[in-house]
């Protein structure tokens, strides 16, 4: 019996199914991502501890593995959770009562004689940004069984990266479309946006936070530990960071009568917290991994929105992949664009052999 489809019809509908089923498991799955994105992070950052210990000092992979997945929640993960549910119920309260914050506006005004906002407007202004910021974190009250699931999945996909690595790496080279360059300059990339924007944004950001916290001490300003963490997250964000606290803080004590500490704190804050940030960048982050600042913001805008807090990180990436293909295509499209040239270059002189001149071209330079 003839077969009904053709080879190429068969070859188009197993493409079909395929791509039909990659994309279900994809949405699927979509609730989850942040555990994927969450594992290839942690993988990166103890890569070099995981080689050390299994390479040179010859431990035993799995006991490694589950050694570094113990430190990594206990250092990073647990004291993440308990600082982003602490700061959103304080994000949450503050969003909610907003009188104090509607009596320095009309402090303001009174001082300027300029109308900055109706009270109305004001309201709901403060309640959704505090939404939306509660939203970037974590919440251990409103969905507690689904950040534990995530936190299951991230460090169960995390230990088979690490126990069954050769066959991960394996499986990239056989499943994605890019060859082994590529495929190195993309480990490259992902490995210099973790360390700029997790380990090395993460120092500065440290610092500007203890110094915001100590300006806030030193001028008589409340809550000056609670307003040090939200420095922390805020000096993620290019351009904007820190003066985003410490500007409106000391305008609002200037508006409360307090001149002098208003005025010391902005001092402080352009001073010594803005130049801090060039300081340490040039000494720490240009080490770890230098990614332009135009990348960085463009991928916070992009990232934060889709993947909340991790979006810092996982947004510059997705802009300096689309960078790296870009160019990786490029580069195919020239190499391509001269073999085409060879070709009818040495077919024109050697038209009797042209599957010769093709093998000679093709055979890769030693």
């Amino acid at each position: 019996m003839r077969d009904l489809y053709s080879r190429k019809q068969k070859r188009i509908f197993l493409v079909v199914i395929i791509f039909a089923l990659g994309l279900f498991i994809l949405y699927g799955l979509s609730g989850y991502l942040t555990a994927v994105i969450g594992a290839a992070i942690l993988y990166v950052l103890f890569k070099r501890p995981f080689d050390y210990f299994v390479t040179t000092r010859k431990w035993n992979k799995t006991a490694v593995t589950i050694g570094l997945i113990l430190f990594s929640l206990l250092i990073i993960v647990l004291p993440f959770l308990f600082l982003s549910v602490m700061l959103t119920n304080r994000i949450i309260s503050y969003s909610q009562n907003l009188d104090q914050l509607v009596g320095v506006v009309r402090q303001l005004e009174q001082r300027t004689g300029i109308k900055l906002s109706d009270e109305g407007l004001l309201r709901t202004v403060a309640e959704r940004g505090g939404t939306f910021v509660a939203n970037l974190f974590p919440s251990l009250i409103n969905g507690a069984l689904e950040l534990f699931l995530i936190i299951g999945l991230m460090y169960f996909i995390l230990f088979y990266m690490y126990v069954s690595e050769e066959t991960m790496r394996k499986s990239l080279r056989d499943y994605l479309p890019f060859n082994d360059v590529t495929m190195r300059q993309m480990y490259v990339e992902l490995q210099n946006s973790i360390n700029a924007n997790v380990i090395g944004q993460g120092l500065i950001s440290l610092v500007q936070a203890g110094l915001v916290s100590l300006g806030f001490v030193i001028f008589g300003l409340q809550d000056a530990l609670f307003w040090g963490m939200i420095s922390f997250f805020a000096s993620f964000i290019p351009v904007l960071g820190t003066p985003l606290i410490w500007g409106p803080a000391g305008l609002i004590a200037i508006a409360q009568g307090q001149t002098g500490n208003g005025v010391g704190l902005l001092l402080w804050g352009a001073i010594l917290v803005v130049n801090i940030d060039n300081v340490l960048r040039l000494t720490i982050a240009k080490r770890l991994g230098d990614i332009h600042p135009l990348i960085t913001i463009l991928g916070v805008v992009i990232g934060v929105p889709f993947f909340g807090i991790i979006g810092l990180v996982i947004g510059p990436l997705l802009i300096s992949y689309f960078l790296l293909l870009v160019r990786v295509y490029k580069e195919q499209q020239e190499l391509a664009t001269r073999a085409r040239q060879r070709m009818k270059l040495a077919t024109a002189n050697n038209p009797e052999a042209p599957l010769a001149v093709t093998e000679e071209i093709n055979r890769p330079k030693r």
